[in-house]
């Protein structure tokens, strides 16, 4: 039975919760379509950031001499690119979910709500092989976990949000307007250099640190790091301001998408 929506904080969740079973054969289907008919396999979920890693450090590491807050430089790059990866990937397929999945959303009625959390689901399986590398790599260190590592599926979670809500927003624009969907990756690469990836939150001049701290992978990355490498001194201010500004987008994100859920069908 359709009803239509309550109010404008009606999000549909308890639907959603009823869908859950759709929820789960989507997740597996992204895994499948990824691993099934591959060459290598897992082995992609390896190589993009074990690469991204090697230029990261032969360039910014042993070239540019950048600052790793007194890290080597291959983990202090590999602690942003676990996060980096998995939320790009996850901004990627939720946003273009909804046109990917055309026939479906003209097909047959669910919450549509549903895509957009398959697609930030699926890239957890990548995250998962990749961070067995990074085992290695600590191992390879001789680098102890601290207690803060238990922290780690918090930040992990917040990143899921800050994925969803960019997926949110980007989802309904892309069906709308398909030029959306070649404009997410110069988005997604833009958005890398103006995230403490490459350089530490320390280098950015202390002024200008709170106004930094508006993009909200600051926040998740300085998470990543203290949680990973035990960093002594992360800057909670910045993740402070990151986490306020993911729920501000996630909350937008769920009223801006529900609004124009209906019209999926017809403009899709």
């Amino acid at each position: 039975m359709i009803r239509p929506s309550s109010g404008i904080l009606d999000f549909g969740l308890a639907e959603v919760w009823q869908f859950r079973g759709l929820l789960f054969f989507l997740v597996w289907r992204e895994i499948k379509v990824r691993y099934k008919q591959s060459a290598l396999g897992a082995g992609w979920a390896i190589i993009q950031p074990v690469f991204t890693v090697l230029i990261f450090t032969v360039i910014f590491g042993m070239f540019a001499k950048i600052p790793s807050d007194g890290l080597p430089y291959t983990l202090f790059a590999y602690s942003a690119i676990l996060p980096w990866t998995f939320f790009s990937e996850a901004v990627r397929r939720s946003s273009t979910g909804l046109v990917n999945d055309s026939a479906l959303v003209r097909k047959v009625y669910f919450p549509r709500l549903i895509i957009p959390l398959a697609m930030v689901a699926a890239p957890l399986v990548d995250f998962v092989i990749s961070f067995v590398v990074y085992i290695g790599l600590m191992i390879f260190y001789d680098i102890s976990p601290s207690l803060n590592f238990l922290y780690l599926p918090l930040f992990l979670f917040i990143s899921m949000l800050l994925a969803l809500a960019v997926g949110l927003w980007l989802g309904p624009l892309n069906v709308r307007y398909r030029d959306i969907m070649h404009t997410i990756p110069f988005l997604i690469q833009i958005w890398m250099y103006a995230s403490p990836i490459v350089y530490p939150l320390s280098m950015v001049p202390e002024q200008w640190r709170t106004l930094y701290s508006l993009n909200p992978m600051v926040g998740v990355i300085e998470g990543f790091r203290w949680a990973l490498v035990g960093k002594e001194s992360p800057d909670f201010t910045a993740m402070a301001v990151s986490a306020i500004l993911i729920v501000i987008l996630l909350f937008g994100g769920l009223i801006f998408f529900k609004r124009h859920e209906q019209s999926f069908a017809d403009v899709i």
